[in-house]
């Protein structure tokens, strides 16, 4: 009997006073412990948020890097108070068979005498078909617009964003590819007020127009591209043409964001700022703030 008793007595198991105790401990323990790791914890939390805000800054600067490198001479154009930049995206270029190339070699894209009636509106291309600096798997595509010597705002008829029946236009819609031979939905090169022939006898293939649209209301970075060459610059988001279809959202965070385009004298080329800043104010990853230059060919 005496053995049975012992051990049920020392069966009994932890006091509620035992609990109360260690339960105390282990929360003063718990909180000793959490002092001491929140500052390294939060110091790699925020070093972590500025490290993604940099390579979101990062990515946005060389997608807009890019393009303006690609960009059409003479096409970059700057508005709403340094909030929207545009330009025409190029994906290749080549040299067109003109009228001063020897005959029987092909068809000629003439600044002289347009397409004879009842003939579809073509011309040669001189030499292999060129490469596609987009990496798409064809350079010239159906829907591509075919650009001769863009000067800008310098020429009206030079001008490829200025086309109408008032101003010229120097550029056409490719309807066709065949071969080293080009369709062209259009031709304006022979038409009042006419434009200017390359010297170099060069054109350029158009992809897109492209819209960088910096929201600071929204904080957002926005890339638009697919919808149609206008001779106004668009520069309200949420309508046509700068609609969320055609958008691509680059950064979100975004502070302060400005562009700045300045042409350079005597050397035919431009320059874009870009300064963004990404983060957010009074916060413990604070706002970080990119500026990079790029330069536009504006060799046409």
């Amino acid at each position: 009997m005496k053995k049975f008793l012992d051990t049920r007595r020392r069966s009994r198991g932890f006091t509620l006073v035992e609990m109360v105790i260690v339960i105390v401990i282990t929360g003063i323990i718990g909180a000793m412990v959490a002092v001491f790791i929140r500052v390294p914890v939060q110091g790699y939390m925020d070093v972590a948020a500025r490290a993604a805000l940099a390579d979101t800054a990062d990515t946005a600067a060389r997608r807009l890097t890019r393009d303006v490198r690609l960009a059409l001479p003479n096409s970059v154009r700057v508005t709403g108070g340094g909030q929207f930049l545009e330009l025409l995206l190029t994906k290749t270029g080549g040299r067109y068979l003109s009228d001063s190339d020897p005959a029987g070699l092909g068809t000629v894209l003439s600044f002289e005498t347009p397409p004879a009636a009842g003939v579809p509106a073509s011309f040669t291309v001189v030499g292999a078909m060129p490469a596609n600096a987009l990496g798409a798997r064809q350079a010239i595509s159906v829907g591509d617009q075919i650009v001769v010597y863009n000067l800008g705002g310098a020429f009206a008829p030079n001008n490829a964003y200025a086309c109408s029946a008032a101003n010229g236009c120097n550029r056409a819609p490719v309807t066709g590819v065949a071969g080293r031979v080009v369709t062209l939905g259009s031709y304006p090169f022979t038409t009042a007020p006419a434009p200017l022939p390359s010297p170099s006898n060069r054109f350029q293939v158009v992809s897109t127009p492209v819209t960088y649209a910096c929201n600071l209301t929204d904080g957002t970075l926005t890339r638009y591209d697919g919808y149609v060459i206008q001779a106004a610059q668009p520069a309200v988001e949420g309508a046509a043409p700068l609609a969320a279809a055609n958008g691509d959202l680059l950064a979100r965070q975004v502070t302060a964001c400005a562009f700045s385009y300045t042409v350079l004298a005597n050397v035919q080329r431009g320059l874009v700022n870009i300064s963004l800043s990404l983060g957010a104010a009074n916060s413990n990853t604070g706002v970080l703030r990119l500026v990079q230059q790029v330069q536009a060919r504006n060799t046409p």
